[in-house]
């Protein structure tokens, strides 16, 4: 591998490092030159993320074994060395974090941004927290960089002003740190017990506890599994999602989408890593199962009762969550591939659904009137006034209600699993993995998720109806002012989700290869620790 090869793992949390760092030194006002900056340095992220993903999958020269590349900061070996880890997950993730960061930056930069304060440095510094995550090899530094992710998100969800925003981000807020409370208490049992955070290492460390510390370890597995459930949106812990995401600007919940797949995603990793040790609960055995499709059930209820898009948006998340959660704790591992290819689905879906939202309610969405109250109070000029026409919004789009209408449908599509896009090809793969194994799995297993994903499926589409009969056929509405920048973003989500189905026999092989890489946990600890001296290649 080449000089510059080798630091490529590293490059998806530097370079947000770097440009959120930059965006500091330009005041507010050069909003031009501070939006080229942040797309340019987004953009490198996720030419860095596609690379990654063809790197762990062999398609580019890249000696790493069994398509897992170790990158050790400082040259310190794990497991003593923090270690960054690529493998076909992670590299996954950082293509779906770039692109969802890039989809939805680009539309802040029609107006959103200039609602407060250093909201593209805040971005940047999410965009960090999320690579980190994705690619961190041990425990303690996913607390750090949850935190990073999280004290940026913080700042976003506030983002401009209104009571209805305030409260919910306080919510948000205050969940989230008691969550992250608990993550500390829990990576102290587990080092405690253990010797080590490395994950690699603690794999191997779990299976040679005495029972009194494996009731201790297992007690710290509750505490870190409740943390990562509250992430991900599990039912009960997440009252507090569908009013955040709703009264968080567009933009930012858009990138939110794949907030709780950050939860879902830890969760996976440590239920692989763990299985040969006996994974404890909730990252084995059936009660993730169940956790799942308790919070695909309240998801459905939420997304029926839903009188405002911004709330069904939320609750449409939660059903994903839901999804993911029910497949990866389904018995048996044949449901792992098609989840993945699920779960890049939904969360293209659901963020692009979130911009669609606000295009689409702008005439009577009070978010108008808040984002004038934050320009008036930070001394700031609305850009779609006579005198700067064009200026960073560019120009308006004709026909803005055929695509709003053509775009609203492709997100209905794409979010209750209906074709012919991607949404469909995931559930219906998902179901297909289920009823092809029922050998595997309890009878009333199998045919409780069938049900429960037919049935959410079935409720997204009233629901979704009725919202769109009530946009589209209000023949009394103007037309939305939309610009190219605004629209252009969505369209270009909806058209990767049109592209995952038109491949999406390649797209399966590359999340069945995952799939199979992962619940052989003993290729990642062989490539993340060093071998012992004396020991054969």
């Amino acid at each position: 591998m080449t000089g510059w090869q080798q630091h490529l793992p590293v490059l998806p949390i530097l370079l947000p490092l770097v440009a959120g760092a930059l965006l500091l030194f330009f005041s507010e006002p050069h909003h031009r030159r501070r939006g080229v900056i942040a797309l340019a340095f987004t953009l490198a992220q996720l030419a860095t993320a596609i690379v990654l993903l063809g790197m762990a999958d062999g398609r580019l020269a890249a000696p790493w074994p069994d398509g897992i590349g170790v990158y050790a900061l400082g040259n310190w070996a794990a497991p003593f060395g923090i270690v960054l880890v690529v493998d076909r997950l992670s590299a996954i993730m950082l293509t779906l974090t770039a692109t969802l960061g890039l989809a939805t930056l680009t539309y802040s930069l029609a107006r959103w941004e200039r609602g407060g304060s250093h909201y593209l440095p805040l971005f940047q510094f999410l965009l960090m927290g999320l690579n980190g995550a994705f690619l961190t090899g041990d425990l303690f530094n996913l607390f750090v960089f949850f935190e990073v992710m999280l004290a940026a998100s913080y700042g976003l969800v506030l983002h401009g002003s209104g009571a209805a925003r305030v409260k919910a981000g306080l919510h948000y807020i205050a969940v989230n740190l008691v969550a992250s409370l608990l993550f500390l208490i829990a990576a102290a049992l587990i080092y405690g017990v253990t010797g080590t955070l490395n994950m690699a290492e603690l794999a191997q460390s779990a299976s040679a506890l005495d029972a009194g510390d494996r009731v201790l370890f297992e007690i710290a597995a509750v505490l870190l599994g409740i943390v990562f459930l509250i992430k991900a949106g599990a039912w009960p812990l997440n009252f507090w999602l569908p009013a955040a995401y709703g009264a968080a600007p567009p933009p930012v919940a858009g990138v939110f989408a794949i907030l709780t797949k950050v939860g879902v995603y830890a969760v996976l990793r440590f239920a692989t890593l763990l299985e040969d040790a006996g994974a404890p609960a909730p990252f084995g055995g059936a009660w993730l199962f169940y956790c799942g499709l308790a919070t695909i059930a309240a998801g459905t209820l939420g997304v029926l009762a839903a009188q405002r898009l911004d709330r069904l948006a939320g609750h449409l998340v939660l059903v994903s969550s839901g999804t993911l959660l029910a497949a990866f704790g389904y018995t048996g591992t044949a449901l792992t591939g098609p989840a993945l290819y699920y779960l890049v689905s939904s969360v293209l879906g659901s963020g692009a659904f979130f911009l669609v939202v606000e295009m689409a309610e702008r005439n009577r969405n009070p978010a108008a009137d808040v984002l004038a109250i934050s320009f008036e109070a930070f001394g700031l000029q609305d850009r779609h006034d006579s005198d700067h026409p064009g200026e960073l919004t560019g120009v308006a789009i004709p026909a803005a209600m055929a695509f709003l209408g053509l775009t609203f449908v492709s997100c209905a599509l794409l979010l209750t699993g209906l074709p012919p896009l991607s949404g469909f090809v995931g559930k219906f793969t998902l179901l297909a993995a289920a009823v092809g194994t029922p050998l595997t799995a309890p009878a009333p297993q199998l045919w409780l998720f069938v049900a429960t994903l037919l049935l959410s499926g079935l409720a997204g589409v009233i629901a979704l109806s009725r919202m769109g009969m009530r946009i589209f056929w209000d023949t009394r509405r103007p037309a939305p002012h939309l610009q190219w920048i605004e629209a252009a973003p969505v369209a270009a989500l909806v058209l990767i989700c049109v592209a995952l189905a038109i491949w999406a026999g390649p797209a399966m092989l590359y999340f069945d290869a995952t799939a199979q890489s992962l619940h052989q946990a003993g290729e990642y600890t062989h490539a993340v620790l060093p071998a012992p001296a004396g020991a054969l290649p």
